[in-house]
């Protein structure tokens, strides 16, 4: 393995601008990340909170590169380290990872190479950081920085809390670490305020950068037939790589075997798989374009693939924060995404239930529910999509114009009266049946059933005839989801009403129903400002068949050799010698050298 850094053991003198094109090989810095550059070089202790595809990770592997010794960084998926020190080594970084994937006698040459400062990045998982043979092996080597990925961990008011992030403080004291970065896409204030606690000698200075990614289309559909509405949406997106997330393992099995045999490369991902067979998967996702992975919204599978092209929700995350996470894993070339997320009362119901039945304490339980009225409000918004999902994080924003409720897929009208309907029928009927009894009587339906308690007989009794059971079925999840009313498992799950709905029936409250179109059509998403919308496409397919011929003879992911955005300016530009190539996005000196000469012939070619 190669352990020759790219850039002399005491460091690299040039400026970060030079290292950022001649490295990284891209023309200027993202927005936000020139000041966190900075502060990270000038060694400030420093609090990150940047979008998923923001570029968190050159914001630490930069200044890396320019300072004597190894930066330790600390990340939580094997996945995303594997991933990283692949892209990082094709620029010519000495890398490397310490996890239990790795093949014998790899992690000791790992450490090996940190002690004698062959060794510019070194990623491991907080739980490995933490033994003490680990602290021993890594006490011998020059650790100039600890850089925190996934920050928001060490949080007990985040959404994905481990215990393990809170003994890193410890770790830097015991290896007398100098400076500790992190970096997260999702935190709350209150979040924010607890890693800066728990991760840092003093106070961090602390960046927030926008949460917006307007590259990605938004959309969100009450579920109906979530497998047919899955294949429409998939009509959209024909031969594109993407993520389709399920809530259980068995689902995410059903629905990949469903999915092959409509004749999609769909594979599965979730913890329960088999190493062997989850790391062949991931890797044919990584290599192969048009694979689809199905995977469970609560693994987290951390790929750093640019070019993933949408991310289909079947079910919901439990809250806003694993939502935009996940949604997050699109379009992070900065070309056109599309996110699409399904949603239930009936899971709404669950999250809510799961909370009550936990052991935990009275406020985490009021966070909790908190966020899952959020998530609500975010599924019901009857404005803007993407300005409600900005606003969770703090964030003002304008219409966005590329959300299905901008785009007009999404309708409201006035439903107070056919709420004050439907709740009526749950009061007349002693509020002690489910919604199907309810539609009965709601239509004028005198099944068995309803003469049987002789709800044929009272007022409510046919006042909804004009309304298909659809529609019916439609309110009374709308009303379910906002908390007007909903089942009570204590009463056979029969409708009861809350003092919200109580409020609505007395005609103290308007509510405003949406009408549910369900159209996938993706509306124009948003590209990066500055990529190229004419170029080549017949040149655009052949510059990717070449890029998958490189990568398999190197055996690496295919965005390893360039990414999507790369290829796009190639097929735009069509540069004709070195000097033009490099200033292609994401040629930097060392793909230049390996890989320059090849698409140079490839786009001359006749």
């Amino acid at each position: 393995m190669d352990w020759r850094p790219a850039t002399p053991p005491g460091g690299d003198s040039r400026p970060p601008q030079d290292i950022l094109r001649d490295v990284f090989g891209f023309s200027s810095f993202r927005p936000g990340q020139s000041e966190i550059v900075e502060a990270v070089c000038e060694g400030a202790e420093t609090l990150a909170i940047m979008p998923t595809g923001g570029g968190k990770s050159l914001c630490y592997q930069l200044p890396a590169l320019m300072r004597p010794g190894v930066t330790i960084v600390v990340s939580p998926l094997i996945a995303l380290m594997r991933d990283q020190v692949s892209a990082l080594r094709a620029l010519g970084v000495a890398a490397a990872a310490i996890n239990s994937g790795n093949e014998y006698g790899e992690n000791g040459r790992a450490f090996q190479a940190a002690a004698d400062g062959r060794l510019k990045l070194l990623y491991i998982s907080p739980e490995r950081l933490l033994m003490p043979d680990t602290i021993e092996r890594l006490s011998a080597a020059p650790v100039a920085m600890l850089a925190v990925d996934e920050a928001h961990c060490v949080s007990q008011w985040g959404h994905d809390f481990r215990p393990e992030y809170r003994q890193l403080l410890d770790v830097r004291r015991d290896l007398k670490i100098p400076q500790t970065v992190a970096f997260t896409a999702t935190a709350d204030s209150q979040t924010r305020a607890d890693i800066a606690q728990r991760l840092f000698e003093g106070e961090p200075r602390v960046f927030v950068r926008s949460f917006d990614r307007p590259n990605i289309h938004l959309a969100m559909s009450p579920r109906n037939n979530g497998r047919e509405q899955l294949l429409r949406f998939l009509a959209q997106h024909e031969g594109q790589s993407g993520v389709v997330y399920c809530q259980s393992r068995k689902r995410v099995d059903e629905t990949a075997a469903f999915l092959a045999g409509k004749g999609f490369k769909a594979l599965p991902y979730h913890a329960g798989l088999e190493r062997e067979e989850r790391d062949r998967n991931q890797d044919i996702f990584l290599r192969d374009d048009g694979v689809i992975v199905v995977a469970t919204v609560a693994f987290g599978m951390g790929v750093d693939k640019p070019d993933v092209r949408f991310v289909f929700h079947m079910d919901l995350p439990k809250n806003i924060e694993s939502y935009y996470q996940e949604i997050g894993r699109a379009g992070r070339d900065g070309l056109p995404a599309s996110a699409h997320a399904l949603y239930g009362f009936g899971e709404i119901r669950q999250f809510r239930q799961w909370i009550e039945a936990s052991e935990a304490s009275d406020a985490q339980k009021r966070i909790e529910r908190q966020k899952v009225d959020a998530l609500v409000g975010l599924c019901e918004a009857h404005g803007c999509r993407r300005q409600v999902l900005l606003q969770y994080f703090g964030e003002p924003s304008e219409p966005c114009g590329n959300c299905d409720q901008c785009g007009g897929a999404v309708e409201t009208f006035d439903g107070t009266v056919l709420a004050q309907k439907a709740l009526s029928a749950v009061v007349r009927t002693d509020e002690r049946f489910g919604v199907e009894h309810l539609i009965n009587v709601l239509r004028g339906e005198a099944t068995d059933k309803v003469v049987q308690h002789g709800h044929d007989s009272i007022k409510t009794f046919g006042v909804g005839k004009d309304q298909s059971r659809k529609t019916w079925r439609s309110i009374f999840r709308q009303l379910g989801t906002r908390g007007h009313a909903g089942p009570d498992a204590e009463r056979h799950n029969g409708w009861r009403i809350s003092d919200s709905g109580w409020k609505v029936l007395r005609g103290q409250e308007t509510v405003a129903f949406k009408t549910e179109v369900l159209d996938f059509k993706d509306k124009a998403p948003r590209a990066a400002a500055d990529a190229p919308e004419d170029y080549d496409k017949a040149l655009f397919a052949r510059l990717k068949v070449l890029r998958k011929s490189l990568a398999d003879e190197k055996d690496v992911p295919a965005y390893v050799v360039f990414s999507d955005r790369s290829l796009l300016e190639m097929a735009a530009y069509k540069p004709t010698d070195i000097d033009a190539l490099r200033s292609i996005h994401g040629v930097g000196e060392r793909k230049l050298k390996d890989y320059g000469e090849a698409f140079l012939r490839e786009i001359s070619a006749p």
